[in-house]
Formats: C-alpha cells, structure tokens, sequence
C-alpha cells in the first residue's frame, strides 16, 4: 500500500527566529502577513517537518520514512542510518552575527549525544544574498591549542584567533564537523546538513536571552572536545559543471551532494533507489511531472522525491526566467562523483576543490 502512496512530498516549513534573525527571508519567501520581526531560520525538509500534499497529507516525514523504508530514503540510506531520514536543508537569515560555534562529528555525536537521536553536524551553505563586505568566520587564523583556545574565551580574546572570509552571493561554503565557524551579518543563505541540531557555542559577544536576560549560553568543554585546533585545510568550494549544461555540482562529501540546476524550459532526470533527493527552489516557479502526477512549485519550496519514484521531469512556467533550484542527495562518493568527473576531464586535484572523501 505504501508503494502505491509514493510520490514527490512537499513538506511545510518550520519556522525560527532566534535574536539574530531579520526580515529579509520572510519577503523572500513571500510569507502571509503577519511575518515573524526577527525569522532567522525555515527548516524546509526535517523528520519533523509535515508533509502537505496527496495521500500521505498530515504525517510527518519520520513516519513516512519508518513505514517506507528503502521506498522512500532508498537502500544506501538504510544501510548508513537504517529508517531514520537522514538530512535537513533550511534557509538562514543572518540579520546579525551568530555566535561562534563548532559542531560534533557521528562518532562523538552517536556516544556522548545518543539520547538526542542527533547525528554529528557536517553542513554546506550556499549565498543566497550578502551584503557589502559581508563575512563569515571559518576556522582559525593559526595553530592553536586547547588551552590557549578555552583561555582566549575566557578572557574575550578569541576574536584575533578566527579567520574571517568575504563571502557574496554564489559563493559555496563546506563546514565539516569540528569547524569553528559562524555567519556573520548580512547574510541570506540555503544550509543542507546532516539531521542535527548539536551545536556547541564558544563565544557570543557577551548577547543575553531576550526571554530570560541570562547571557546566553555556552558549551566550552564539549566545543574543545570536538573542534580541530589547526586552520581550517579549506572554505570555498570550486563548483563544476556536472554531466549537463543546466548542472552545476557545488559540493558534495560522504553525507550530502548539492547540486544547482538552472532549467530554461524543461529538464528530464531520475532518481536513483539507492538515495532520496531533496529540491529546492530558489529561482522562478514549475512543476515536476511523474507516472501520471503533477505538483506545482514557486520560490521557497522544497520538495522530497522517494528513492522510488525513477523518471520525472522539471518543467519551467516563468519563461523567459530560468527555473533555478537545489538538488540535494546522499551519494556514493566514488561512483556518482568522482567517475563522472574524471570521465569529464578532472584530475584529482580539481576534483578535491568540490568533493570531500571526509
């Protein structure tokens, strides 16, 4: 019977706003009046988050995984992390700096985390918007340690030891795990990470809770205990052109490939039953076509293809504008990534500017 329910899941978004948060992904998003004053955060696809649209209306996209199965996450998804959906992709809006943080790999994650359900924290970012001499903070500046790190907070010195980056829009930004890093004002971007919410904060410029008037807190002990104390090896992703002229490969690791696709009319692709994709719409408005289904999409929305569904075509409605979106898959590192680019051309140099092995 499930087999039969399958098909593309438009999920709704959830919305946060932390004290960080703006405006400016609410007008984006062409949210109903009245709009949250400080959105900071839309968790577009997340177990959590409930699915709109056909049959399956109502549930969750945890439930759906843990009946479905492979049908839905496909079958290399079940073999790394069972029935459990395994990512979430949201939209961020930095109308200020965040705090400095670091976030936990799986091994760290799975033994001193296991009752969160959490998985460690690898995530991408892709720059939506940014502002005039815009920044992120990405890794350190030198080789440091753990006491001089836990010192230099301890005495708000911290800030010389962080490396600080300009970024603007289409710039491509790779965190692994035990990064320290932070979005710095200015900043509208899309984020797909593993599913976790684990992150540990080293430094918050003194901000106190606007609920409690508490300073906010920090979790320094386990931050030392996860973070790499040597400057970060890389930031940037160098994305390539990826097997079609309308695909751009932005960066992909074990974990998660991104891809942006730039569709002038119409754009026929598959999903593969090892993985589930995740789509979405950054630019214009279309539909996605299967078997004998239809959905409409604008600007804003993500949807979840079952590993399952096989052939589906994208279908731009704002000619003459571009049908621009995110696609978003858990990859076999060796055989949908590297093969194909050596088979374009790439060395192993070039390759390693968009594909983490780690």
């Amino acid at each position: 019977m499930i087999v039969e329910a399958l098909y593309p899941l438009l999920t709704e978004r959830h919305l946060v706003s932390p004290l960080w948060g703006g405006q400016r992904l609410a007008e984006w998003l062409a949210l109903p009046e009245p709009r949250p004053s400080q959105l900071g955060e839309t968790w577009q696809v997340y177990d959590t988050n409930i699915i709109l649209n056909g049959p399956l209306a109502g549930q969750t996209l945890a439930q759906v995984t843990q009946r479905a199965g492979a049908l839905l996450v496909g079958t290399r998804t079940i073999e790394r992390y069972g029935a459990d959906f395994p990512l979430l992709a949201k939209f961020i809006d930095a109308n200020d700096k965040l705090s400095v943080q670091v976030h936990p790999d799986d091994a760290y994650a799975h033994t001193h985390e296991a009752a969160t359900g959490f998985h460690g924290k690898t995530e991408a970012w892709y720059i939506l918007q940014a502002a005039p001499g815009a920044d992120i903070i990405y890794g350190l500046t030198r080789p440091s340690s753990r006491a001089e790190f836990a010192t230099a907070v301890q005495t708000e010195t911290l800030e010389p030891l962080l490396q600080r980056i300009p970024v603007s829009a289409g710039d491509v930004i790779f965190v692994p795990a035990g990064t320290v890093h932070a979005i710095n004002a200015g900043i509208v971007l899309f984020e797909i990470q593993q599913k976790s919410d684990l992150t540990y904060r080293v430094y918050d410029y003194g901000r106190r809770d606007a609920r409690t008037g508490q300073l906010r807190e920090l979790h320094l002990e386990k931050a030392l205990d996860v973070m790499s104390f040597a400057p970060a090896p890389r930031s940037k992703m160098v994305p390539v052109p990826f097997g079609s002229a309308a695909c751009l490969l932005l960066v992909a690791c074990p974990y998660f490939a991104l891809e942006r696709w730039q569709i002038a009319e119409r754009q026929a692709l598959q999903t593969d039953p090892a993985s589930f994709e995740i789509l979405t719409v950054i630019e214009g408005q279309g539909c996605i076509t299967w078997g004998d289904g239809t959905l409409t999409f604008k600007r804003g929305d993500s949807l979840v293809l079952p590993a399952t569904l096989g052939a589906y075509t994208l279908q731009n409605e704002q000619v003459p504008t571009d049908l621009c979106l995110l696609r978003v898959y858990v990859p076999d590192i060796e055989r949908d990534l590297v093969a194909p680019l050596r088979h374009q051309g790439l060395d192993d140099a070039r390759i390693a500017q968009v594909v983490s092995r780690t």
